[in-house]
């Protein structure tokens, strides 16, 4: 009962990212920006939207590839706590819980059980992997499928994407070689962090 139960809300998720609406304006903006600045190095990229909990996988000319939700750090803020790569997670308080904001080259790697992730930020070790709902009591299956974003935060700061999305869309474009994963900021104007993107005065 429980499989079906999982491999349902595996589906709900998978559907939440196929019936996505159009990109939002201003997420386009960025990704056309990244595109013209030649920040984006004339490679596929994906942009994580911290605010409405969501990544989006565009092609190196900036056109959207997919999207789908995601599962982020318990904690808002934009920038991780320093050393914070180096502890164990059972030393991690709640409030240090943070996905940080910025751009990131990623690389492909492991974890400690041999799966395959894709790294963002190494020495904060955070990375971008399936979502694993080995501990029934974090409902993260369910946090994906459900429609608002005020559930989604769960992780020690990694970021969680739909199992089937992170292997068709995910992983060939930044989780097989070096890419660019840009995470947006919650808690400031994405202009004063990403240069490119700034509106001109």
């Amino acid at each position: 009962m429980k499989k079906l139960l999982a491999q349902a809300l595996l589906g709900l998720a998978a559907c939440a990212a196929s019936a996505a609406p159009e990109t939002p304006p201003d997420i386009q903006r960025f990704a056309q920006r990244a595109v013209a600045s030649g920040d984006s190095v004339q490679r596929p990229f994906a942009v994580v939207d911290k605010r409405q909990a969501r990544v989006f996988v565009f092609g190196a000319d900036g056109r959207l590839r997919g999207t789908a939700p995601v599962l982020l750090g318990l904690a808002h803020g934009d920038r991780s706590v320093p050393g914070i790569g180096e502890r164990q997670m059972s030393e991690i308080r709640p409030e240090e819980r943070i996905t940080p904001a910025g751009r990131f080259v990623s690389e492909p790697g492991r974890n400690l059980q041999g799966e395959d992730i894709t790294w963002i930020d190494y020495g904060a070790a955070v990375s971008m992997h399936r979502v694993r709902a080995t501990n029934p009591a974090e409902r993260r299956l369910e946090r994906l499928a459900s429609p608002g974003v005020d559930d989604n935060r769960i992780s020690y700061g990694c970021i969680n994407v739909p199992a089937d999305f992170y292997d068709a869309q995910l992983k060939p474009v930044v989780g097989a070689a070096r890419g660019v994963v840009y995470v947006l900021p919650e808690s400031g104007p994405v202009g004063a962090l990403f240069e490119f993107a700034a509106d001109p005065h």
